[in-house]
């Protein structure tokens, strides 16, 4: 089950021309601008982003969920270089898997997508042009790391749940497209932020409200990224070539995305491949961790406290409490509610 078999090669033809495409481009521009010792001395961070493309493809997580606190806390970079990065190696990556995901027939929520789609194109541009210019460089740094670690205890505590979860309970589709406008437009707002984030949302509303199924989750939630993605490198590029002193992007960006870019093209979807074949828990498991230590991380690098600290904790709290709330409206209670159980798993069993 492998990219390059017989059986395989009619179906997945738009992902291999698109691979051609790409690698193509890339050898041509490295080529002609004679970067190949640019390429060579940025090996760290391809390095990172084998694993990085990996976890955008095998999990409902940007490569910029990796990215982000290695260039901002161990390279020591500023947290708009972190997100125009994620950005645009998201938009390689994450396009190469959704194409995969496209090719290979994977189901995809199409009703909760398509209204966020729409949203993005509304919530990127704004995001990018007013709110991320706004944001100290801590705070960006201090949202990335509050919405992740959320994200992380969310899974460690409703796990087992998730996972077991199949098919998607019906109960919330007459909302779809106010949902996923929703969606769409507030998680492009905080992707314009930090790069990521939007993939969050829609996946955990699939997986909390919708009761969906990971196998549906997933790919949706990476195809909802990827376009994000291209629509917020292109906003802060056409951003900074009218105003280039208040939304200038990093030479940096460009030289790393150089040097990684090859790299996600095939890590990506080889995720989206392997999240198929394995157990999904040691990987979200692993990953959640990941996200609640990089909470750690940025509180204790960026020497985080008083009322900052406090703001921080508070976010993790909020998110949980969203999180906590999406739970139970997809049970059919009233968040908070305590109720019965064995009725609510019976009424679940039954719909």
């Amino acid at each position: 089950m492998g990219f390059l078999t017989l059986k395989s090669l009619p179906r997945l033809w738009p992902f291999y021309a698109w691979l051609v495409a790409f690698y193509g481009t890339w050898l041509a521009i490295v080529s002609l601008s004679e970067a190949w010792s640019t390429v060579a001395a940025h090996w760290p961070i391809a390095l990172t982003m084998s694993a990085g493309s990996y976890v955008a493809g095998a999990t409902p997580m940007g490569g910029g969920t990796v990215a982000f606190p290695v260039l901002v806390l161990l390279f020591e970079m500023p947290g708009s270089l972190g997100r125009n990065f994620g950005l645009a190696i998201q938009s390689i990556g994450m396009v190469s898997a959704s194409i995969y995901i496209l090719s290979s027939g994977r189901s995809v929520d199409w009703n909760l997508l398509r209204p966020a789609l729409l949203g993005v194109l509304v919530g990127m541009p704004i995001g990018a042009a007013w709110v991320a210019p706004a944001i100290s460089d801590l705070w960006v740094k201090l949202i990335f790391a509050v919405i992740w670690a959320s994200f992380g205890i969310m899974h460690l505590v409703k796990l087992r749940e998730l996972v077991a979860a199949t098919g998607v309970n019906s109960r919330w589709r007459a909302y779809d497209l106010p949902i996923g406008l929703l969606i769409g437009i507030m998680g492009g707002i905080a992707s314009s932020i930090t790069g990521v984030g939007i993939d969050m949302l829609i996946y955990a509303t699939l997986v909390l409200l919708y009761r969906a199924d990971l196998k549906l989750a997933i790919p949706t939630s990476v195809i909802l990224m990827a376009f994000t993605s291209v629509v917020g490198i292109a906003s802060n590029s056409l951003l900074a070539a009218w105003q280039p002193s208040t939304y200038g992007i990093d030479p940096e960006v460009f030289t790393n995305w150089l040097a990684a870019a090859p790299i996600v093209a095939l890590g990506a979807p080889f995720g989206a491949l392997v999240v198929n074949l394995i157990s999904r828990t040691p990987t979200l498991i692993f990953v959640s961790l990941l996200c609640i230590g990089q909470f750690i991380w940025t509180l204790i690098h960026e020497q985080v406290n008083g009322l900052t600290f406090v703001g921080a904790i508070a976010g993790v709290l909020l998110f949980n409490v969203l999180f906590h709330g999406l739970y139970h409206l997809g049970r059919g209670e009233t968040p908070f509610m305590i109720g019965n159980s064995a009725e609510l798993a019976t009424d679940e069993n039954n719909r």
